[in-house]
């Protein structure tokens, strides 16, 4: 195969992820290694390889690697590019994640006489592998990772070897797809499906050498481990736009399928209860936790807001959300019959990651939340729930949120099904959670109502979304998501606070969003809705089919579903997506790739 051809359709698939320049390296025909690479788009990184006509992969050598980076260290420049070089040219190097010891080894290494022509911490990676190059590229690789303290996927080659690939993976994604005379490393699976459903997953500390004959899985030391295949069941149709103008809107429309998916197979409607078989709680050990623990990142964080009030509602367990970036560093209060749940879209995100391996160490029951069949956050944990909503490509993630709190839902069922909630209480909200899917279907059909509306008030400079109770993280997810892809300032308040501060912001300039369902607490809503009119704030109102109530007060309003308490954030926040995509078109934002950002946060 033309290996360039392959790289680069493999990068393409990987953009979702977020980058800022694209390169590849290869054995060229003299034999030695040729890196290309650019800055900005990999449309730029194809012009360069249209340019290098003469620097081509040697005949018969389907070898290479590639790389789109997502700026930590060093300026978004080609110096900065992946791949990097060794000094003396014959090793090169692509890495996700951090080295957090780069500076004392490059310090080390530039007394010994080495040049970095990059501000990367990934250089030193490429350096030290030359420095501990005896002949074997295993051995040396296996050195170099020793030295490193932070995290890593790697992939190598060389030109000393120019029928292997070495990877190595600690705290950062490295799957393998196994190919018929093939193979093809990467750090998603989106990025192979189109070659091969069949994978392998790297644990960490695992060294992956692959040639012609196959592939060889080792520990750092040397000793082989066997790692586990696993079948993708995603094709390639799900990674496909499928006529939709943008991924987010894709995965927006997507939900009710999603939200199914989700919810098939999970519901006991008989016992007014739920199965999810991948906890593997007995009994027992649900009616023994005494606390849960949820630790989550972005819009994972909001959705355990809501699972907040759904343990401590429906299943009368007290529930901390905790942000997992602070988790391991507060020496958390971890006690006895605790039980943790680690949201992640992604299953890669690596505060997360680490918040679990806390909670794992302080001997917390630690369940998954995840998406991604065989990520990182699912395997350590062994045991949690996947959303089963398919592959997110956009990085403003819409239909995990909606799954996520689905999830959160059934769990919190379950849980309460161990003590105080009925059998009657159970079947009425298990035939609730039923009709999520009909629920999301009514929102989307709101969609040329709410893109009016986004147009009319796209032009803002700022804006307020406000809400209480369950429509609290609904408002905070509703402020994200319009900042994120349209760049738009976007604040969400808890409805109550508006009088202890952000009130005095307030004019006809400001729009006002407020997530206004008919939940328990609209009434005080409403008031806090008078309270911005009074300042002139235009109100757009996202309320209950016929509550006329909220909408005689707003400018302008967005009717979700009636739909019970517990479930209300769902539509509330797919209109809110809708929201949030038609401004971004309107301005004529980058919808699916915001600037700056990444899908998969694997660094800290």
């Amino acid at each position: 195969k033309n290996i360039l051809n392959v790289i680069v359709s493999a990068l393409h698939r990987l953009e979702y992820r977020g980058y800022d320049s694209a390169g590849l390296a290869f054995i060229n025909q003299q034999g030695s290694l040729s890196a290309i690479k650019t800055t900005g788009k990999i449309s730029n990184l194809e012009l360069c390889l249209k340019q290098n006509t003469t620097d081509i992969p040697q005949e018969n050598k389907s070898l290479g690697i590639g790389h789109t980076r997502w700026a930590t260290h060093g300026e978004p420049t080609q110096a900065n590019a992946h791949p990097h070089l060794s000094q003396d040219k014959r090793f090169a190097v692509v890495h996700n994640g951090i080295i957090d010891n780069y500076t004392a080894i490059k310090d080390r290494l530039i007394k010994k006489g080495y040049k970095f022509l990059s501000d990367t911490d990934t250089e030193v990676i490429a350096h030290l592998i030359q420095e501990c190059y005896e002949g074997d590229l295993r051995a040396a690789v296996a050195a170099s990772v020793e030295q490193l303290t932070g995290t890593y996927g790697i992939a190598v080659i060389s030109s000393e070897h120019p029928d292997t690939i070495i990877a190595a993976r600690k705290g950062s994604p490295i799957v393998a797809g196994i190919c018929q005379n093939e193979t093809i490393i990467a750090s998603d699976v989106s990025a192979i499906i189109n070659h091969t459903k069949q994978v392998v997953f790297l644990n960490d500390g695992d060294i992956l050498t692959a040639t012609p004959e196959g592939l060889d899985i080792t520990s750092v030391g040397n000793i082989p481990v066997t790692r586990e295949l696993t079948h993708i069941n995603w094709d390639m149709n799900q990674i496909e736009k499928e006529g939709y103008d943008h991924f987010m809107l894709k995965e927006i429309h997507e939900q009710p399928s999603s939200l199914q998916n989700t919810l098939r197979g999970r519901l006991l409607p008989d016992e007014g209860s739920t199965k999810l078989s991948g906890t593997r709680l007995t009994h027992e050990e649900m009616t023994g936790i005494d606390r849960v623990i949820i630790a989550a990142c972005g819009t994972s964080y909001y959705a355990g807001m809501v699972g907040k009030y759904l343990f401590e509602d429906i299943a009368g367990i007290p529930t901390d959300i905790q942000q997992a970036a602070e988790f391991r560093y507060r020496n958390p209060i971890i006690e006895k019959n605790t039980c943790m749940l680690a949201i992640s879209q992604s299953g890669e995100t690596a505060d997360t990651l680490a918040a679990v391996k806390e909670g794992m160490s302080k001997k917390a029951t630690v369940l998954s939340i995840c998406n991604v069949v065989g990520s990182s956050i699912a395997r350590e944990t062994n045991r949690g729930v996947y959303l089963h909503a398919g592959p997110e490509i956009s990085v403003a993630s819409t239909k995990a949120f909606s799954c996520q709190v689905a999830v959160l839902a059934m769990l919190a069922i379950a849980f309460g099904r161990t003590r105080r909630l009925s059998p009657d209480a159970g079947r009425r909200m298990v035939a609730e959670l039923a009709t999520l899917p009909e629920i999301a279907e009514k929102v989307i059909a709101q969609s040329d109502n709410i893109k009016a509306i986004a147009e009319k008030y796209a032009k803002a400079g700022n804006f307020f979304y406000i809400g209480r109770g369950y429509m609290f993280p609904a408002a905070l997810e509703g402020a994200l998501k319009l900042k994120e892809i349209s760049y738009i300032h976007a604040e969400g308040y808890h409805a109550a606070e508006l009088k202890h501060g952000p009130i005095a912001l307030l004019d006809s300039s400001l729009p006002v969003i407020a997530a206004a369902a008919d939940v328990s607490s609209k009434d005080k809503t409403l008031a806090n809705i008078k309270e911005c009119k009074a300042r002139k704030a235009p109100v757009i109102a996202i309320t209950t089919e016929g509550d006329t109530s909220i909408s005689r007060h707003c400018d302008d309003t967005i009717f979700v579903p009636e739909c019970p308490d517990f479930l209300s954030p769902i539509p509330v926040v797919i209109a809110e997506q809708l929201f949030a995509y038609y401004t971004a078109k309107w301005r004529g934002c980058p919808i699916d790739q915001p600037r700056n950002l990444a899908k998969s946060v694997t660094v800290e």
